[in-house]
């Protein structure tokens, strides 16, 4: 949270506090540059925060390294498989519409081969393809809920992205 200054929870805060408050795409879209935090999105993160606290306090001590190191990892691939093919919500742009417009295959193979064997050989196969699996049905559950309640994505849904993949796979990895 310290190294992104918190851009991500800004984007899950938003992100709620839109989907909450508005009714029509534009509503949420308006809400979600609002720069000012409603109640649905202060709960969002203080749900955030406790479930990684939790999942933090459930990791095993002889893989809490390698988890530590490898959950940011599966959330920024998350972002990427989640953005790739999707369009841009706003018409009048925004800090987010070159990383939509720019985003190819090319990235998504890049940012796949950077992660896939720095998580093996610090989870292992089976745990690599479960926490993967879990980030692309998250990823793009997020995507087709931005176009479908925003009409495409922004930097929120992206931040939010990220958030709900880092919590998924840091709560799902004392089970695997």
């Amino acid at each position: 949270m310290a190294a992104t200054g918190g851009l991500h929870q800004d984007g899950l805060a938003d992100t709620l506090d839109g989907i909450g408050g508005g009714s029509t795409p534009g509503e949420r879209l308006r809400i979600m540059r609002d720069p000012s935090i409603g109640a649905i999105g202060a709960t969002a993160l203080v749900l955030d925060i406790a479930l990684r606290f939790t999942g933090l306090q459930a990791l095993p001590d002889e893989t809490r390294q390698q988890i530590l190191l490898c959950f940011p990892m599966f959330g920024r691939w998350g972002i990427v498989i989640g953005a790739w093919g999707a369009r841009y919500a706003r018409s009048d742009g925004g800090v987010a519409a070159p990383f939509l417009a720019e985003l190819s295959w090319r990235e998504v193979v890049l940012a796949t081969a950077v992660l896939l064997p720095v998580a093996i050989w610090q989870l292992g196969w089976q745990p690599t393809l479960v926490c993967g699996g879990l980030t692309i049905l998250v990823a793009r559950g997020m995507t087709r809920m931005g176009e479908r309640l925003c009409g495409g994505m922004t930097g929120d849904l992206m931040g939010a992205t990220n958030e709900m993949v880092e919590i998924v796979v840091l709560l799902s990895a004392p089970v695997l």
